[in-house]
């Protein structure tokens, strides 16, 4: 168990860089990116108000801001109207604000590598896959994947031109469709408890017909299957050309393991859960640690961070605050001191030890670890579910009305933006012994 002291001791924010060529990673000079976009208006106005001195920080946010806008006018700002925009007007939470206060924990790979791909290869993507996601046969996916996760899954497919694509929970089929957009030849081994056939008796579904499905009767689980042989039925011989993606709601840490026992190295879960969130153990849930820059929380109720947490769940519906994130003990780590497995049907609870021993392994066979970034700031996607001082920097800042509007964004319902949970990317290789 953690001292008092330790659990005390003061958050720090999680490495600026996300993208190759986008800047140099330095853990002496770590600072969120969020935070050096921050103007000195808003940082005085942030000062003011969680001093207590509201009304006079109104008066000067309001003098103030008004002067800035009339400056940065020529820019494509949302109106003030949208309720979002109005609380960052008011200097009550500008939207990022708070992003190192609270912290965000990045998995630490071996050698520091980070993915090929940039923003702005991220940006010519989004242009590309708009007009293929309104062709979408399951427009609503209620319970499945949104925009933002379906363009992740389509980027790292596509750039990764994987032989085999194998994903382990179909639901109604939308991944599977997914998949089928970014690689349209390539064969998909698809398992799932449920067959997606299913769902075409109620409503819209989609059934792939180069898929081979162990789903329904014919279910094997991801980590129960005979890799060795389904492998060798597809003709592939480098199991670096596969790409695996989890949407089950299964312990990350567990599939980790079977995928490494399997032999892939590239891997996708959708629901990477933040700390005391979500049914099962999560990649983001390991790797906070105090130890690793963003990580871990203080559960004294008179702390900074309990104070921040607790004005921000007044704006974001998954937001936390400490009654939320810490269990018996003070237990931060997992959900409330417990890995949570198969859909929250399975709670363990864990000590601290515990959980350091899973970080550290994780790092011992951790290559590459990117979040895709939520895909627009709230304002523009005026989605209220997510926190985005949990976040990393969305890929269209709010702000660029005008280039959300340019990669036809604003022709998407609402809706589909509300589902973000941090999508991760893993590539991963076995121990050295």
């Amino acid at each position: 168990m953690m001292s008092p002291k330790m659990l005390e001791r003061a958050l720090s924010a999680r490495r600026a860089a996300q993208f190759s060529g986008e800047g140099d990673e330095d853990d002496g000079d770590d600072e969120s990116k969020t935070r050096k976009h921050i103007s000195p208006l808003i940082r005085a106005t942030n000062y003011f108000t969680r001093t207590g001195y509201l009304y006079p920080c109104l008066i000067l946010s309001i003098s103030l801001l008004l002067v800035y806008s009339l400056i940065i006018h020529s820019r494509n700002l949302v109106c003030v109207s949208d309720p979002i925009s109005r609380f960052r007007f008011f200097g009550y939470g500008e939207l990022e604000s708070d992003f190192g206060s609270l912290g965000v924990p990045w998995c630490r790979s071996k050698h520091g590598k980070t993915v090929e791909w940039t923003s702005k290869d991220l940006l010519r993507g989004l242009e590309e896959f708009v007009p293929i996601y309104e062709t979408r046969p399951i427009k609503n996916n209620m319970y499945g994947m949104g925009f933002d996760h379906s363009f992740g899954l389509w980027f790292i497919a596509q750039w990764l031109k994987p032989d085999l694509m194998i994903e382990s929970g179909a639901f109604k089929g939308h991944s599977t469709w997914v998949l089928r957009q970014a690689m349209p030849d390539k064969p998909i081994v698809s398992l799932s408890p449920r067959h997606p056939e299913k769902y075409l008796k109620k409503g819209p579904a989609y059934v792939d017909g180069n898929c081979t499905y162990f789903a329904g009767k014919n279910f094997v689980d991801f980590g129960s299957l005979d890799w060795q042989s389904v492998i060798k039925k597809h003709g592939i011989e480098d199991l670096n050309r596969v790409l695996v993606f989890f949407d089950d709601h299964q312990n990350e840490l567990k599939r980790l393991k079977q995928a490494l026992k399997a032999g892939f190295r590239h891997l996708v879960f959708e629901d990477n859960y933040d700390t005391g969130t979500g049914d099962h153990y999560s990649f983001r849930q390991i790797c906070d640690q105090y130890y690793i820059r963003g990580g871990g929380h203080s559960c004294f109720k008179d702390s900074d961070e309990a104070r921040i947490r607790s004005r921000r769940k007044e704006f974001w519906e998954k937001a936390m605050d400490v009654e939320d994130l810490c269990g018996p003990g003070e237990t931060w780590w997992g959900v409330r001191g417990q890995m949570r497995d198969d859909f929250n049907h399975s709670n363990k609870a864990i000590t601290y030890a515990e959980h350091i021993k899973n970080s550290r392994f994780v790092e011992s066979v951790l290559d590459v670890y990117w979040e895709l970034p939520p895909v627009a700031g709230p304002s523009l996607t005026h989605q209220t579910r997510y926190d985005p001082a949990r976040a990393s920097s969305p890929i269209v800042e709010d702000g660029r009305f005008g280039l959300f509007q340019r990669l036809g964004l604003n022709r998407l319902e609402a809706s589909v933006f509300n589902g973000y949970t941090q999508m991760v990317y893993l590539q991963v290789s076995e121990q050295k012994s």
